[in-house]
């Protein structure tokens, strides 16, 4: 077993274990690998010639601390049961912690990742609420922005302990949501059908509707944060690492 950076060889190879894992198509793999994937940023387990585990990070900050975000943590199938995962995210916690990074936040997919996790130390750090709300005909001004309109407001948005995801975090969201801001909220949004899908919304959720609506929507489903459910775990990997209190981007 060999545990590191992937050579360019191993792309193949990264790309059929995520088509396993995650069930995505060649078009959400493609879009990722050519906007946000770094080898720098990647991790993988092989043995073999084969891949039998890998992970991915997006650079995140949290009080001037380097973050890192955890993203498609995959053990082939043929591979599991074995402690690869295990051994991955050890090597890669020490991996990050020469670097320089603080401390690690991921989103898991279902209570017994949340199981998993905290047996390795993670603990719940952000909780969520999702809702859907019909549109409102209340009068709204909005505009769509850029990526760099976004991070800069969502800086002023967020709280004080918050995970401030820029840079690659906000050129793969682009590719998934449009960007909109109006004078008491932010959002990050696609439409399916007639429904407005809030990835994250910040700030008041009726100028949303509203907004929504002026799109041409019926409804809006938005995640945001709250106390309803469990949402991201966060591991310090430094004595004295702040630990966020609000992740808000998971891009799934």
């Amino acid at each position: 077993m060999n545990i590191d950076a992937p050579q360019a060889s191993a792309l193949p190879l990264l790309r059929a274990l995520w088509k396993e894992a995650f069930g995505d198509g060649d078009e959400f793999i493609d879009t990722f690998m050519s906007v946000a994937y770094s080898p720098q940023r990647c991790r993988c387990v092989s043995v073999d010639g084969n891949v039998a585990a890998a992970l991915y990070w997006f650079d995140c900050s949290c009080e001037g601390q380097r973050i890192a975000y955890l993203y498609a943590i995959a053990t082939a199938k043929a591979y599991r049961g074995r402690g690869f995962c295990k051994a991955l995210m050890e090597n890669t916690h020490a991996h990050l912690r020469a670097l320089g990074y603080s401390g690690a936040v991921l989103v898991p997919a279902s209570k017994g990742l949340f199981d998993f996790y905290g047996r390795m130390g993670y603990s719940v750090c952000s909780y969520a609420q999702e809702l859907t709300v019909e549109v409102t005909n209340k009068s709204v001004d909005f505009r769509e922005i850029d990526g760099t309109d976004f991070s800069s407001l969502r800086r002023n948005f967020l709280k004080k302990g918050s995970v401030i995801q820029e840079n690659e975090n906000i050129d793969f969201l682009k590719t998934q949501a449009r960007l909109f801001a109006g004078k008491d909220f932010l959002i990050a949004a696609g439409g399916k059908g007639d429904t407005l899908y809030a990835m994250e919304l910040l700030g008041r959720l009726d100028s949303a509707a509203a907004m929504a609506g002026a799109l041409g929507y019926s409804r809006l489903r938005a995640r945001r944060g709250g106390h309803d459910r469990p949402f991201a775990m966060y591991l310090p990997l430094v004595d004295g690492a702040v630990t966020p209190c609000y992740f808000g981007l998971p891009f799934d």
